[in-house]
């Protein structure tokens, strides 16, 4: 099959279009693009895009997995198409010819195919879970059966650019911190196996006893230099044993429930996790998604099973003509003034409003919280690294001082 590179225009529009397509022949070519509502002006064969195999994988198709922000922008385009009249099919052919990453591109093609054999949106997208999660097909499916596809679209578009956002913020904080960690640790480590062995040599040649500290610093320095393969091993074991252990359903439900006890991160990541079921509950909801329906999806997207295991007995108390609050308000997970907020949309049937007033409450104490982290975490990370540092220095220079004016 031919690769072609086309120009054309949209019969109901007039807009010109270009793009490229595969077809057995110029042809074949104009009676696919008739089918798509375009009329062929122009053609041309990629005959060195054609040799290629199709199975092929290139450096660009690799590197160009689609990330949040790629698929949020590409819905936002979807929802202006629709909401100008743009019927579906045309709209995805326009976003086929402007999505650079190709991993996105070739998800798209497919879907349009699809939905031209007769499949719905949310069907055809169901088959790229990697790039269309849960979320985003129930969300389409429920615009689809309410005749809001452009509304809901509008909404995911902005859920998907908060998260990235809040994401973003997480991220970006913790880089430095690591940074210096990083830079701390490769700076100690050389001390004391590229310069503490030197002095060492010294220390011995001078026959004199030495004190307690420099002895330990030698000490340690002798054990990384000699057994680094050793401490190498132990810790690649102990990183082996620890990730199959969290993989399984029993250890990854005690690691998280650890996790959010830790001190100063634990509180961070439990707001974290409650505003992203707060503001994907009401997206959801507002979308016409049923309620379980909605629970359920929530439930895979917090990314801690502790509080997965929350929602799903919450889920499992609904089904039994419970509330949503009760049951998060009695495991302990959920603090007072998110589960009263709930319990107040629940009774006024304003939910929704509530979910994305907690959602943008906890949005804003985690910034904060963000912000205290790492100004308490930076100059803690300098004060232990530095104290490290001066602890190899002090206990280097002051027996050779002593030494010195013993000598002298």
């Amino acid at each position: 099959m031919a690769v072609f590179e086309y120009r054309g225009i949209f019969a109901t529009t007039g807009k010109p279009v270009k793009g490229v397509r595969d077809a057995e022949n110029a042809k074949a070519l104009r009676v696919v693009l008739r089918r798509d509502g375009i009329m062929l002006t122009s053609a041309t064969e990629e005959r060195s895009k054609s040799a290629a195999p199709s199975r092929g994988i290139s450096l660009k198709g690799f590197f160009g997995r689609p990330s949040t922000g790629d698929v949020a922008l590409m819905t936002r385009q979807l929802a202006t198409l629709l909401k100008a009249g743009v019927p579906l099919l045309e709209s995805l052919n326009a976003l086929i010819d402007q999505v650079e990453k190709e991993a996105l591109k070739r998800a798209l093609t497919q879907v349009r195919e699809q939905v031209r054999e007769g499949q719905s949106f949310a069907k055809s997208l169901e088959a790229h879970p990697k790039i269309f999660p849960n979320l985003y097909t129930n969300m389409v499916r429920a615009g689809e059966a309410s005749g809001t596809l452009e509304a809901v679209l509008e909404r995911l578009t902005q859920f998907m650019e908060s998260q990235a956002k809040l994401k973003g913020k997480v991220t970006g904080a913790l880089v430095y911190p690591i940074f210096l960690t990083l830079i701390g640790a490769g700076l100690i480590t050389g001390l004391m196996v590229g310069v503490v062995p030197n002095i060492t040599s010294i220390f011995a040649s001078m026959d004199q006893a030495l004190p307690w500290y420099t002895a330990l610093l030698i000490f340690t320095s002798d054990l990384i230099a000699g057994y680094w393969w050793v401490f190498l091993l132990l810790g690649v074991s102990g990183a082996t044993l620890f990730r199959r252990w969290v993989r399984t359903t029993e250890g990854r439900l005690k690691w998280d429930g650890i996790v959010l006890k830790l001190p100063l991160f634990g509180r961070v990541l439990q707001r974290v996790s409650i505003a992203r079921f707060s503001r994907t509950l009401a997206t959801l909801l507002s979308s016409g998604v049923e309620l379980l329906t909605a629970m359920n999806i929530v439930r895979s997207v917090l990314g801690n099973a502790d509080l997965e295991k929350v929602v799903g007995d919450a889920i499992s108390s609904i089904r039994e003509g419970q509330s949503i609050a009760d049951p998060l308000k009695k495991s302990g997970r959920f603090p007072p003034l998110v589960t009263h907020m709930i319990a107040i949309g629940e009774r006024t049937g304003q939910l929704e409003e509530m979910l994305r007033s907690v959602a943008d409450a906890y949005d804003t104490e985690v910034e904060s919280q963000i912000q205290a982290l790492t100004s308490i975490l930076e100059p803690l990370i300098i004060v232990v690294m530095g104290g490290a540092v001066g602890f190899i220095a002090i206990s280097i220079l002051l027996p050779l001082t002593q030494m010195s004016s013993f000598a002298g």
